[in-house]
């Protein structure tokens, strides 16, 4: 069952793993789809259910009810990720998001703590970018579609090494991010512009990971240990040779971690 009903949307999923383990939900950056997380599928799944989605604006997922509004709110796709979660009855899951992804968990860990097992934040912060910075990308795709900024994105999804010795890799996502539709596009940026997760982060309880690419000029290291520091005993780690998408250029490393994070005990 790829689809299901949940709040205003059908929603696109993919689940993986054995009946029964525990879930661990992935959510996507902006300007991607479920297939970000490929590389995580394979060793997340022999010991859990790997449930990742589109979304809202994202992929094949879309709106039930007419087309969708070019703006929204973190907040609002937390609460859809919850919808998600509830039309597959799922009362507790540990989340992993990356940037957009990212802002969306920590909102997730902090309006919804017993939905919420363990958390892990990849290449994002409290905020990310400024206000400035994002209108003028909103204001680009509206006048002239995301095309116009695929040059500049893969510069910060990619380090430059990743750029020149996988081109191919950086074609695949250069299309998936053509793919996305622009009304879905522009409504994240609304979201992650207007997103101050300061006072969310102070109130998440579970344990917590941060991960940032080393490299990675969206959400850089300060910024994650800025994450770190505002979230209760919550843990650092950097991938290194990595940029903003970090579970992508470095697979291995980024599984390692959420491996022994989702496997700890405490």
């Amino acid at each position: 069952m790829p689809f299901v009903r949940a709040r205003d949307l059908v929603v696109h999923f993919a689940f993986d793993g054995p009946p029964d383990a525990p879930v661990v939900l992935l959510a996507n950056s902006l300007g991607t789809n479920v297939h970000l997380w490929d590389e995580q599928i394979e060793p997340l799944a022999a010991s859990r259910r790997v449930l990742r989605y589109d979304m809202r604006g994202h992929g094949l997922t879309t709106t039930a009810n007419g087309p969708l509004p070019t703006e929204t709110r973190v907040e609002e796709l937390a609460d859809d990720a919850v919808a998600l979660l509830d039309a597959l009855r799922i009362a507790r899951a540990s989340v992993v998001g990356l940037s957009i992804g990212g802002l969306v968990t920590q909102r997730l860990a902090a309006a919804y703590p017993r939905r919420v097992e363990r958390v892990v934040l990849c290449a994002t912060g409290s905020r990310i970018g400024t206000v400035a910075s994002w209108n003028e990308r909103i204001a680009t795709v509206e006048r002239e579609g995301i095309g116009a900024i695929v040059e500049a994105t893969m510069g910060r999804w990619f380090t430059a090494r990743t750029r020149a010795e996988r081109p191919e890799l950086v074609r695949g996502f250069s299309a998936m991010l053509l793919s996305t539709p622009r009304a879905g596009y522009v409504a994240g940026c609304h979201a992650v512009r207007d997103a101050d997760l300061r006072a969310d982060d102070a109130r998440i309880t579970c344990p917590a990971l941060v991960l940032t690419g080393e490299g990675d000029p969206t959400a850089p290291p300060d910024v994650g240990t800025a994450l770190r520091d505002a979230i209760p005993n919550a843990e650092f780690a950097l991938i290194t040779g990595a940029s903003h998408l970090l579970c992508v250029e470095q697979p291995a490393a980024t599984n390692a971690m959420l491996l022994r994070f989702l496997e700890d005990e405490r």
